[in-house]
């Protein structure tokens, strides 16, 4: 396993933070695609210890602009048993970035071309749902996505920045959206094609 290098007020990302600059662009028909192709590279090398797979993030809301890195949701039975999952996930080209036992036991890997970010929690983990119901809400709501574009413009006009502080900067949007769809039941709709 890879040293792991906590860093002070974010999470603990194995290799230190990373100043990059946030790019968006236009919602791309092949983000569907690429989620596909790499839900059933995850399905292959952990067999019936990956419990669900659904793609999320703003690639996953036909019409948003997003980063181009595709977000995939991975549920296993315990994330904090690494030996479960990660051996796999590493032989087949994942690379562990964030490791949390102190929140959820999240772990996310991610592809050496950092295209692709693999979330992996616990089954019936709290965030498992909230992620969900953030991307539906987005997916069903034409002006919720339209402020969550415009918010996220406005974030990266600021330059240079490392991911944490770009999600976090994003967080009280997101808490909102999630406490609006708790009220209204925004989890129904499934606008996006290619699963999860």
């Amino acid at each position: 396993m890879a040293d792991q290098k906590e860093v002070p007020g974010d999470a603990p990302l194995i290799g230190g933070v990373e100043e990059c600059t946030i790019v968006l662009v236009p919602y791309r028909q092949e983000w569907a695609e690429t989620f596909r192709l790499h839900r059933e590279r995850i399905a292959a090398a952990l067999g019936s210890g990956a419990l669900d797979i659904d793609h999320i993030g703003s690639t996953a809301v036909p019409g948003l602009e997003a980063k181009p890195i595709v977000d995939v949701l991975v549920a296993v039975a315990d994330s904090a048993d690494e030996d479960a999952y990660l051996p796999a996930m590493e032989d087949c080209g994942y690379v562990l970035r964030v490791r949390e036992p102190d929140f959820e036991e999240h772990r996310m890997f991610r592809t050496p071309e950092r295209d692709v970010h693999v979330h992996v929690l616990s089954e019936g983990s709290p965030e498992i749902e909230r992620y969900l119901r953030f991307r539906d809400a987005l997916r069903a709501t034409p002006f919720l996505r339209a402020r969550y574009q415009e918010l996220k413009r406005a974030l990266a006009a600021q330059g240079p920045q490392d991911m944490n502080a770009y999600a976090r900067a994003k967080s009280e949007f997101v808490e909102a959206i999630i406490r609006w769809s708790r009220r209204t039941d925004r989890r129904a709709p499934q606008l996006a094609p290619g699963g999860g």
